[in-house]
């Protein structure tokens, strides 16, 4: 109970009561005629584009995983739920090479209309309907006809949107649903198409300021749902000036070179995003294919600088010297009414050397419930410390956080010699002994050191994780560690003061449905409290 209301106590009012009015509302399909089309006014830029998903005509890979219609049909209880949802998303309409595709693809609209009545089933939740038909609309931008059947139910799928807003959830689905009103209200014109781009304008000018940080980063503070943000952004430029709304275009556009600042702030030289929270790879257009969109709007893109990079607003730091790129999680989790994407990695960070990862977060590859799930947004599977064996944030179910943890003393340093990010949270305090975890990364043109502290009294089991790459392995010599690479080239040597360093398997997940072996280096002890520890690593590559 305690960890339960721990959790309830940060919702919003609206969370509790939209979740009831959602459960027992039962609004009927609108299925009067479609509104008329509006006449485009200006140019439509071609959006980032996704990987295809689909492989064949009714046949599909979503999250690593193939399927198809003669298989499980379009709502298969016995199909995971995220795979379904991606099934009805309809992504592949604006992914790689989807002209090829294009009879594939309008098979696949009829074979959908057919069999999935409106209002019924996973088709017509919100989120999934939002998606759809944002796509369907892109899709007939690109030149591509939508039947007289396919627009008629892009109106009704759109009355129903607006009966089905997911206040009870707000967050990116909130603005998903906003985002198809937008879009639909575009696309058609009259009173109705008025009506759906007015609720969509009102819910963006609450929402935009209150998801999109003064730093530029999307609240949830996941870089991958961060970079669906500024694609959504991007969109809602692209489509406004489409029809000639260039107030609307002028307005959404403020936020953006923010988000693209953020963006690659968070971006590994490898050109992807770091993990942290939930973050996984092919999930969002890649980095490349949105700056190309952005660059195809009109938007300035730029490399981070070296030196120290703060994110104030999000708590993410950025350091860049010699040949090390070091990214640090200096964070809350997320807004305190919408933690579902948090992961307990506070005071996490991840390296990358000569640019190619070395130090890693563990990804994320499954949601919904479970043990992995658990696992995956648990302490341990991160670069940074345990106490107590215990998470220092409360991650429990698939999407609930109970106890945070609270980042504080949290500064960047130019000393000349190195560039300093440190930091402290109180996740471990309710623990015995009131544990304080503070950690300070110093980073050099020759390495890294980074410094432990666990404050408090009394016994605490400490662990110190320090997740390796895939590609990476680590070899023990006496009183040191190598990191070599899969030739056996060394990249760096790992000294630790204090504890035995050792080498324990672990597994690295940049997608979802994918799993990749690695090791991990592990400093484990029990200790009276305060405990002080350094682990350095020294560049043996130039």
């Amino acid at each position: 109970m305690g960890q339960f209301l721990r959790t309830v106590r940060h919702l919003r009012p609206v969370q509790i009561y939209g979740r009831v009015w959602f459960r027992l509302a039962r609004p009927r399909p609108d299925l009067s005629a479609a509104p008329a089309l509006r006449a485009p006014r200006g140019p439509w830029q071609s959006p980032a584009a996704r990987q295809p998903s689909l492989t064949g005509p009714g046949a599909f890979r979503f999250l690593n995983e193939a399927g198809s219609l003669a298989q499980c049909g379009w709502d298969d209880p016995a199909t995971p739920k995220l795979w379904r949802y991606n099934l009805h998303y309809f992504d592949d309409l604006n992914a790689d090479g989807a002209a090829e595709r294009a009879p594939w693809h309008q098979a696949l609209a009829a074979d959908w209309l057919a069999a999935n009545p409106p209002g019924k089933g996973t088709a017509w939740e919100p989120y999934p309907t939002s998606l759809r038909i944002v796509n369907w609309i892109k899709w007939a931008r690109a030149g591509h006809g939508l039947s007289r059947e396919a627009l008629q139910s892009l109106a009704v799928q759109t009355r129903w949107l607006t009966q089905r807003l997911e206040w009870h959830l707000l967050g990116n689905h909130l603005f998903a649903n906003a985002k198809a009103l937008v879009f639909a209200g575009l696309f058609f014109d009259g009173a109705e198409a008025a009506r759906w781009l007015d609720t969509g304008r009102r819910i963006l000018t609450q929402e935009i300021p209150e998801q999109i940080l003064p730093d530029g980063g999307q609240f949830e503070l996941s870089p991958m749902y961060h970079a669906l943000a500024v694609e959504d952004m991007l969109d809602l430029v692209n489509i406004a000036r489409a029809y000639g709304c260039d107030d609307l275009a002028t307005e959404w556009s403020v936020p953006i070179p923010a988000m693209l600042d953020w963006l690659m702030t968070m971006t590994h030289p490898d050109g992807d995003l770091a993990f942290f929270n939930d973050t996984a790879m092919g999930i969002a257009p890649s980095n490349d294919r949105l700056l190309a969109y952005a660059r195809s709007l009109g938007f300035v893109t730029s490399q981070p600088a070296s030196g120290t990079k703060h994110l104030p607003a999000s708590g993410y730091a950025r350091l860049v010297r010699g040949p090390a790129v070091l990214i640090a999680d200096l964070a809350r989790v997320g807004p305190d009414y919408l933690p579902g994407h948090a992961h307990a990695d506070t005071l996490s960070f991840e390296l990358s050397l000569s640019g190619r990862r070395v130090i890693v977060n563990s990804g994320t590859s499954v949601y919904g419930l479970g043990p992995e799930r658990e696992r995956q947004r648990g302490t341990a599977a991160h670069s940074t410390v345990v106490v107590g064996g215990r998470n220092s944030s409360e991650v429990w179910s698939g999407f609930r956080v109970g106890r945070r943890a609270l980042p504080f003393d949290v500064s960047l340093r130019d000393e000349g010699e190195a560039l300093a990010a440190t930091g402290a949270h109180d996740g471990y305090r309710h623990l015995p002994g009131a544990p304080v975890h503070r950690r300070t990364w110093q980073l050099t043109d020759r390495g890294l050191t980074v410094t432990d502290s666990i404050e408090g009294h009394g016994q605490q089991r400490i662990e110190a994780w320090f997740h390796l790459a895939p590609g990476f392995r680590a070899v023990q010599k006496g009183d040191y560690t190598l990191i070599a690479d899969d030739r056996g080239v060394e990249i760096a040597t790992v000294r630790h003061q204090g504890s035995r360093l050792e080498t324990v398997a672990s597994t690295w997940h940049p997608q979802f449905g994918l799993t990749v072996q690695n090791e991990a280096l592990r400093i484990a002890c029990d200790s009276p409290l305060p405990l002080r520890f350094e682990t350095s690593l020294i560049w043996t590559v130039p």
